[in-house]
């Protein structure tokens, strides 16, 4: 069947604040790429500290619809990706709704959901972690209690006295849990302290221990830790894993700090032939994101993919969670509905 040309048309709706129980107000730009009647759909979320501007990155969607109308499908998501990557050195959170809706639209063309695009398995394990926020003793009971359903808990530790915060979650659950240092340890010698205390306490690894800076101290920990050490901050990109390899026992790989599905594929088998442990992150996406980094979660060792629950006003329908588990539709490209266009 010979097909008609039609060029790929990029909209875009902002600025779209998300909130929830344990997160303060992010931002996020929604893409929608059009097709012959079909329509892929995208997600920029910015989170302050990533430094991408929602001014920067209605600019460089901007400066991407024009290329945009020079394509038509079919085409390869992944050069496609390499040349809008090209236009600009910042802005991953937009490439990445550009990505995310390509993959989307593609999807929908086709008729198959991301995951069989790619040819992955179904999970086998799908349980993801649910994050508690540092707060007082009473809030963290009650935010223990509202993931009740969840069968893994994940903190943000680098306090004072981490110790006092594992004992708090430990008065109200015994689940197993992810600490996320933050980069809050300084000194070596007392994080291996707790990294093993940590782990008398059913903590199952621990997330980014020291500043990026302190690259030789994560080695050092790695290499002495009864704990998988995953690099969080330390990576945004394919390019980066090299460069931390030896430093960690696995990588936290963001859709937002990657630059969308094509490169976090690339991460995935990169980390495979590295043997580093996968770990799906998320920032504080709605289903929209939440729901295309999921297509790739028959690779992932660890899953921290439970933004969507953490929004009160999410614009998209895609996973639900059940169990403490994330459950894939079978709807075809990243698996979302919305009203919001």
């Amino acid at each position: 069947m010979e097909l008609s040309y039609h060029p790929f048309l990029l909209e875009y709706k902002h600025p779209f604040g998300v909130s929830g129980h344990t997160r303060t107000q992010t931002q996020s730009v929604f893409t929608k790429i059009v097709w012959d009647g079909f329509v892929g759909y995208g997600e920029a979320c910015l989170p302050p500290y990533l430094g991408e501007t929602l001014e920067d990155t209605i600019a460089f969607l901007d400066k991407v619809k024009p290329f945009l109308k020079e394509q038509s499908y079919p085409c390869s998501i992944a050069e496609l990706t390499l040349e809008i990557d090209a236009l600009d050195e910042k802005s991953n959170a937009a490439k990445a709704s550009i990505d995310i809706a390509l993959h989307d639209l593609k999807g929908k063309i086709e008729g198959n959901s991301v995951r069989e695009l790619y040819k992955l398995n179904p999970a086998e394990n799908t349980h993801t972690a649910c994050t508690i926020g540092i707060d007082t003793e009473e809030k963290i009971k009650q935010k223990i209690d509202e993931a009740k359903d969840f069968t893994i808990l994940k903190i943000k530790a680098g306090t004072d006295d981490d110790k006092k915060l594992v004992q708090t979650i430990r008065k109200y659950s015994n689940k197993p849990l992810y600490v996320d240092v933050n980069r809050g340890w300084k000194e070596k010698n007392k994080a291996l302290e707790l990294t093993n205390w940590f782990k008398e306490q059913n903590v199952v690894l621990i997330e980014q221990p020291f500043p990026v800076e302190q690259l030789d101290d994560s080695a050092w920990l790695t290499e002495r830790s009864p704990l998988p050490i995953i690099a969080d901050e330390s990576i945004k990109r394919l390019s980066d894993i090299k460069k931390i390899k030896g430093a960690f026992s696995g990588v936290n790989i963001k859709l937002m700090k990657c630059t969308g599905l094509s490169e976090a594929f690339q991460m995935i088998e990169l980390c495979k032939a590295f043997e580093l442990k996968i770990f799906l992150g998320c920032m504080a996406e709605s289903s929209c994101g939440t729901s295309a980094m999921a297509q790739f979660i028959s690779c992932a060792d660890y899953i921290d993919l439970d933004a969507p629950c953490l929004l009160k006003n999410d614009p998209f329908r895609g996973i639900i969670y059940s169990q403490g588990k994330v459950v894939l539709n079978d709807k075809p490209g990243i698996g979302v509905t919305t009203e919001l266009f």
